[in-house]
């Protein structure tokens, strides 16, 4: 008879160059993978305390880390699925209480001061700078219009886009589109 999955969160999965870097670290370690996706990977059995100690030391060389603490995990689940979301899969409004509640079965509220406690930050705020990077990230390409992007990315209006840019960035979008080299953050590092 087969043993029971496992279920693993690591934090700093954020592309799915990531997922493959993180299966790849598993195939070396020997451990079987039945599922990976952003923040979390599912094995076909419950590693030993050796084999987490040898993946948690490789997983550190590729800029991953094995996240143990249930709470850390919470935290991490959320990121990985609000990444996951805006940059990979929402086009429109994206309602984060549901987000919330599809991804750890818990209310925003509580997710929220658990995330807070533990990032220096809100979640809302999280959600919102994930946001902007995707502007940015849209906006580099020239293919939208400021009120296309806007809609895109849950922005009420082109008005509220320049708005909630200029006051997190300091600078308007247009100003942003017409550098030679506008600055941009990987999405692990969004603070």
């Amino acid at each position: 008879m087969k043993d029971r999955t496992h279920t693993l969160t690591i934090r700093n999965m954020v592309c799915d160059r990531c997922k493959a870097a993180v299966t790849r670290v598993l195939q070396e370690q020997g451990l079987p993978v039945e599922r990976v996706e952003l923040g979390e990977v599912e094995l076909d059995h419950e590693p030993s305390t050796d084999e987490l100690d040898r993946l948690q030391a490789a997983l550190q060389q590729e800029g991953f880390e094995l996240v143990l603490d249930h709470d850390v995990q919470v935290i991490t689940k959320v990121k990985a699925e609000v990444v996951r979301r805006v940059h990979h899969e929402a086009e429109g409004r994206l309602d984060l209480a549901a987000l919330v509640r599809d991804t750890v079965h818990r209310e925003l509220s509580s997710v929220s001061k658990l995330f807070s406690e533990g990032e220096g930050m809100t979640l809302e705020h999280f959600f919102l700078l994930q946001r902007l990077e995707r502007v940015k990230e849209l906006i580099r390409y020239g293919e939208l219009t400021f009120s296309e992007i806007a809609f895109a990315t849950g922005f009420s209006s082109a008005a509220h886009l320049s708005a909630q840019f200029k006051q997190l960035t300091g600078m308007t979008p247009t100003a942003f589109r017409d550098m030679a080299h506008p600055p941009r953050k990987p999405l692990d590092q969004v603070r």
